[in-house]
């Protein structure tokens, strides 16, 4: 003898289609619930830097040519550039713009005789050649490299007199007879104006020269030959800063006039001043952990300071690095390490023997399937927006459900006045336009100061709530055939009370219909709250669901060109709601006595 349980299990498992869609839709379900713990994010993270990136893990991937000697390595947002000692260029990582069609790989002919020094910015590149031609390539719709040098004397660089070559968001700064040159979009770069005539009337009255620049997203500093600091603008008396000894020093500026800056570095909105006794000073936002310096021992000192988008690393007079910031790719994990020279690119660093050999990296390989258009990691997001989908889909569903036993059974099982008050009401919640309704409690919740995870539960309750009325009259219908079996009359005859044997009784003998409609219920709900998100109702940006997600590549843009930002959503939701659509189906053949498919 074989218990129908067990029959019913043995035909589910008969169906391969149904078996395959049943291990994906548990895959899914361990990933969205398992991958967020290991996948950290912040919803509020934007990194301009990194924006719409395409899949991709060549971000680390370094020449081997280059690896075994390298004079210098040099990256600020999706590319890096490499510079060997015999005066070669190496490029690597995302070097091609899908929209503007550009690709940094592509060398300028006249680089073919090699370079002496080499910058790399946001979305361009720039090099000088032996011969002192400056060279650049990629975007120049912001004049963000010059095409000529009108502005140096002689019109002509002479390489032993450029002190820096340094490029950053749309702009490009040379360092040359200790005098500081700019170039780019004078609205991104928001003192450049004021840093150059700063720089130029200082030189002009004092004979110091300019020896240093660093460039940040949307703002530079400068340092003088003799150690002070031009700002234009930036430092002001109120700016602080943080100490590498420990507590804030109060206006930053006046602080570095009485000391002796040796080196400057900048990532997208921080700057750090190194200091001749060895403290380093933080100035800026500091959202990714740039104000907490890594602790240098007391018995060693910093000489040299280098960053990248979000980290910084110190490199020490004992030959030891030590770096602190954003670790979302592993960019930090070298403190200790001994190495002759220190390189980074924007999320990577780069340790180099006496020799020139690379003898460590660490820091992004790349993304598995992109970024979005702030930047935000695509895989990431969609782990966390798969949890909140499904999680609004499966309460919903339970919602439903609950609302739909509870009218199905007291309407079937009753009959009389209470089936007609109650199948009255379900016909007016189905009259109700779902979609439309929905979208209208979703937009008058916005006008309410609430958070977002009250939000999330009350759109779980709108759907459950719209979504009952199609189970209550499968249930209803099930109920008023099973009222009339021999096993209700015996249970009468013993007394059982009216409600018990509604719900005790005969409510187990159509649980099998309601699991289908469960499962079928299921799938729709995901759709309509991806639907919902995706028209701006549902869950809103920053926090990610797979609908919004779609919403937000919502444009001929993002589709001709980013198709990473869409496709990767779309697909996961698919593939989840025709598993869910495939398991119900199968479901509701094995349970129907009269299917010649249920066994």
């Amino acid at each position: 003898m074989e218990s129908p349980t067990r029959q019913l299990v043995r035909a589910f498992f008969r169906r391969p289609r149904a078996v395959v869609a049943l291990f994906v839709l548990v895959a899914l379900f361990a990933f969205v619930l398992i991958a967020p713990r290991f996948l950290p994010m912040n919803v509020n993270d934007t990194d301009v830097l990194g924006a719409n990136i395409a899949p991709n893990f060549a971000m680390l991937r370094v020449p081997s040519s280059l690896a075994g000697n390298v004079k210098d390595i040099n990256g600020f947002s999706n590319f890096t550039l490499g510079l060997d000692k015999e005066g070669k260029v190496y490029v690597w990582g995302y070097t091609k713009n899908p929209l503007s069609g550009i690709d940094l790989s592509l060398l300028p002919p006249a680089l073919e005789g090699g370079a002496v020094q080499v910058a790399a910015g946001y979305d361009h590149a720039v090099a000088i050649t032996p011969q002192g031609e400056l060279v650049g390539w990629g975007n120049e719709t912001q004049r963000q490299y010059p095409t000529d040098l009108s502005q140096i004397p002689g019109g002509h660089l002479d390489p032993a007199r450029v002190s820096q070559l340094a490029c950053g968001y749309q702009s490009t700064a040379l360092v040359y007879e200790g005098k500081l040159y700019l170039w780019g979009n004078a609205n991104a770069m928001l003192n450049m104006s004021a840093l150059s005539e700063e720089t130029a009337r200082h030189t002009e009255e004092t004979g110091v020269g300019v020896s240093q620049v660093a460039l940040g997203s949307f703002n530079a500093v400068a340092l003088y030959e003799d150690g002070t600091v031009a700002s234009g603008g930036v430092l002001g008396k109120q700016s602080t800063a943080v100490s590498s000894r420990g507590g804030r020093v109060k206006n930053l500026a006046e602080y570095l006039r009485e000391g002796r800056v040796i080196d400057v570095a900048a990532t997208d909105n921080c700057f750090a001043f190194l200091m001749s006794d060895g403290e380093i000073l933080v100035f800026g936002g500091g959202e990714h952990g740039e104000s907490d310096i890594a602790a240098i021992p007391a018995d060693d000192r910093a000489v040299k300071l280098l960053a990248g988008s979000r980290h910084f690393v110190a490199l020490t007079e004992g030959g030891r690095t030590y770096a602190w910031g954003d670790n979302s790719g592993g960019q930090t994990e070298v403190n200790g390490r001994v190495a002759s020279d220190v390189f980074v690119g924007a999320k990577q660093t780069y340790l180099v023997d006496a020799q020139g050999k690379l003898i460590l990296k660490r820091g992004s390989r790349g993304y598995l399937f992109g970024t979005d258009n702030r930047g935000r990691d695509v895989f990431t997001r969609i782990a966390h927006g798969g949890k909140t989908t499904m999680t609004i889909g499966a309460v919903a569903v339970l919602v439903s459900s609950f609302i739909a036993i509870v009218i199905g059974c007291l309407s079937g099982y009753f009959g009389g006045w209470v089936d007609l008050l109650l199948m009255r009401v379900t016909e007016v919640f189905s009259a109700i336009p779902f979609l439309p309704f929905a979208m209208m409690l979703s937009y008058i919740l916005s006008y309410y100061p609430i958070g977002e995870t009250a939000r999330m539960l009350l759109i779980m309750v709108i759907l459950g709530l719209l979504s009952w009325t199609g189970l209550a009259r499968i249930i209803r219908g099930q109920v008023l055939s099973e009222r009339e079996k021999e096993f209700v009359l015996a249970a009468r005859a013993m007394g059982v009370g009216e409600r018990r044997i509604a719900f005790l009784h005969i409510l187990p003998n159509v649980l099998s219909v309601i699991l289908v409609s469960m499962t079928l219920d299921f799938a729709a709900c995901l759709l309509t709250e991806s639907s919902l998100s995706y028209l701006g109702f549902g869950v809103q940006q920053p926090r990610p669901t797979w609908g919004n997600m779609l919403g937000g590549a919502n444009n001929s843009i993002v589709i001709q060109n980013y198709w990473w930002q869409w496709l990767f959503p779309a697909l996961f939701l698919s593939v989840a709601t025709i598993s869910i659509n495939m398991i119900g189906d199968t479901m509701r053949d094995v349970l129907d006595p009269k299917s010649s498919r249920s066994r």
